[in-house]
């Protein structure tokens, strides 16, 4: 719900920088409007941001929820399914190109860090071409 959220906030910033770089005048070698790229940069990057910590909270939250789930199942039932379920995936025949299991949580992760790189390449462009 959050990633679809985010992405599309993000969508629409991007459909907004794009307008706002062309010319309104539509004449041939004239510069863009630096001031609402400047803004849509600060604001992409403050929302890839928001994104990220969200992403990260919902991250610790899990981890929180999944904790007490096992120490339910070490202390009370005869059987860890949780627990044995993590031990598999973290076992070396899960190694693949990446070395290891990637949780959903790491990899959605770098989609607001994507963006957050594009703002600030936008910003760097907007400082340079002034």
């Amino acid at each position: 719900m959050a990633n679809s959220f985010f992405f599309t906030v993000q969508a629409g910033l991007a459909v907004a920088v794009g307008a706002f770089s062309v010319n309104a005048g539509g004449a041939a070698g004239s510069e863009p409007d630096r001031f609402p790229l400047t803004l849509a940069a600060l604001a992409g990057a403050a929302i890839s941001g928001a994104w990220w910590l969200i992403l990260r909270s919902y991250r610790d939250l899990n981890a929180a929820k999944f904790n007490v789930i096992t120490d339910i199942e070490k202390a009370h039932l005869p059987l860890q399914l949780f627990e044995d379920e993590w031990q598999q995936l973290k076992k070396d025949r899960m190694k693949g190109w990446r070395g290891r299991y990637a949780e959903q949580g790491q990899a959605e992760r770098v989609v607001p860090l994507v963006f957050l790189g594009l703002y600030v390449a936008l910003a760097v462009y907007v400082a340079v071409a002034s």
